[in-house]
């Protein structure tokens, strides 16, 4: 994990710390748990996928009791299956069960995104088509799950709004054409070095983009026989890009289009929780 990605999971873990915490910290814990009691825990998979977020176990133990360590049996990025051990704690009973539920929840959540991205990945293997996420995050969380989308095995569309012009239909209307859109776009110095894309929702618009040589066209809620005849009428001039409402069952065959790039909102948006739990064992 990068210093930039890092810093901002540090923002968030001690954000997540202290809304668990509270002023009054972990009661139960205190009141139940003697002050010198230690265990080792373990961090175990309940079903197969990809982890990603172990770096933020790590930090969240940090920021409570940097006493505690940590042993990790697996990497961010390995694929496990059911049953295995992913890390293990020693430490502080009181800091480890305190922790629990923050570490766990950056690491079932960045784990859930890197499965799921797997799972995509997979399913157009067999193509040249390369799997993108969009900005479909939750706010403030951005960088982490774009990192785990890395881990899956795909790529990152553009980060914000900053690094990239990217004209959707909103953009096209207002500007009255894509075409009217893109030479405004070019014709602003903002915009010097930067990427264009352009999103287009029919065969005209399409030929438009296409004149003007932009970076890369989305086809935006097309069908796979559109997208197969969009890939036709490019003829490899400009990469192109599927976008709207993009599922597992689907992606497939929209890869096998011949499309150049898949954009998947559900990578970040909708990805399920990937099944971890901590047991503890006192310490002699």
């Amino acid at each position: 994990m990068d210093t930039e990605t890092f810093n901002a999971a540090l923002t968030l873990i001690r954000m997540g710390l202290s809304e668990d915490l509270g002023i009054a910290g972990d009661v139960t814990s205190a009141t139940t748990i003697p002050v010198s009691s230690r265990v080792r825990a373990r961090i175990v998979a309940k079903q197969a996928g990809v982890i990603a977020g172990l770096p933020l176990v790590v930090g969240v133990y940090a920021q409570l009791d940097e006493q505690v360590r940590f042993y990790g049996h697996v990497s961010d990025g390995d694929y496990v299956e059911a049953g295995t051990l992913v890390c293990e704690l020693e430490g502080r009973t009181r800091s480890i069960l305190s922790g629990e539920r923050t570490a766990l929840n950056f690491l079932q959540q960045l784990s859930g995104i890197a499965t799921l991205t797997r799972q995509f990945v997979q399913a157009v293997s067999h193509t040249q088509a390369v799997i993108l996420d969009t900005r479909k995050t939750h706010p403030g969380y951005r960088l982490l799950e774009k990192y785990a989308v890395r881990l899956g095995g795909a790529c990152n569309h553009r980060m914000g709004l900053y690094d990239a012009v990217l004209i959707k239909d909103n953009h096209v209307d207002a500007a009255g054409s894509v075409t009217a859109a893109i030479t405004a776009a070019r014709a602003n110095p903002i915009a010097a070095g930067l990427p264009v894309i352009v999103e287009v929702r029919d065969f005209a618009q399409l030929d438009e983009a296409l004149a003007q040589g932009v970076d890369r066209i989305l086809l935006d809620n097309m069908d796979t026989v559109q997208m197969a005849r969009a890939v036709q009428v490019a003829a490899g001039r400009t990469p192109l890009e599927a976008s709207g409402n993009m599922t597992l069952a689907r992606v497939r065959s929209v890869a096998e289009a011949g499309v150049d790039y898949i954009s998947v909102g559900a990578l970040t948006h909708s990805a399920p929780a990937l099944d971890l739990s901590m047991r503890v064992q006192a310490l002699d």
